[in-house]
């Protein structure tokens, strides 16, 4: 059974999940990791959010290795591959989903993008404000389809995304 979609208000106690967490994966995956952040909706303060802190591991290599896998496995995380987006392979977590992570080559384009909008969102309250918007209004009709609910998010994602961009470049 899948878990459903449900958008919640800001828990102070996000961060503190995420730095929970990241010691075992930085343990479990040894020196393939270079870099890790907290990505996502749960990772900009202030920002509703569906209650599942995403994580950004930053690789030498893309295609982790099966004992990265294995050890994954150990701290409850289910592999899933690609799933749906090239350059990153993907882990989740608890059911109800508590964590994903996003295995990506550091510095790939999916390393890029990710950090690129957390840090838009962070110094833009405004563009963070449509978006939870949005997704507190998705949230509804697609609460059994989580396909349907990230693809619904596209549109405003990508227009978001194009203005971070410009946004770093006049930085």
């Amino acid at each position: 059974m899948e878990d459903i979609i449900q958008v919640v208000d800001y828990d102070d106690f996000w961060p503190i999940q995420f730095e929970q967490e990241k010691p075992h994966i930085l343990n479990a995956l040894g020196d393939a990791i270079l870099d890790i952040q907290h990505i996502g909706s749960t990772s900009v303060p202030g920002l509703a959010a569906k209650p599942i802190i995403d994580i950004l591991v930053g690789a030498k290599q893309l295609q982790p290795s099966d004992t990265h896998i294995k050890a994954l496995e150990k701290l409850g995380y289910v592999y899933e591959g690609e799933a749906g987006v090239p350059g990153r392979r993907f882990f989740r977590k608890g059911m109800p989903r508590t964590h994903h992570l996003h295995f990506v080559k550091l510095g790939n384009e999916v390393w890029e993008y990710q950090l690129l909008f957390r840090d838009f969102l962070r110094t833009h309250p405004e563009a963070a404000k449509e978006y939870e918007a949005l997704k507190r209004k998705l949230a509804v009709p697609f609460q059994l389809d989580r396909e349907g609910y990230i693809s619904s998010k596209a549109p405003l994602i990508i227009e978001l995304l194009a203005k971070a961009r410009k946004w770093r470049q006049e930085a």
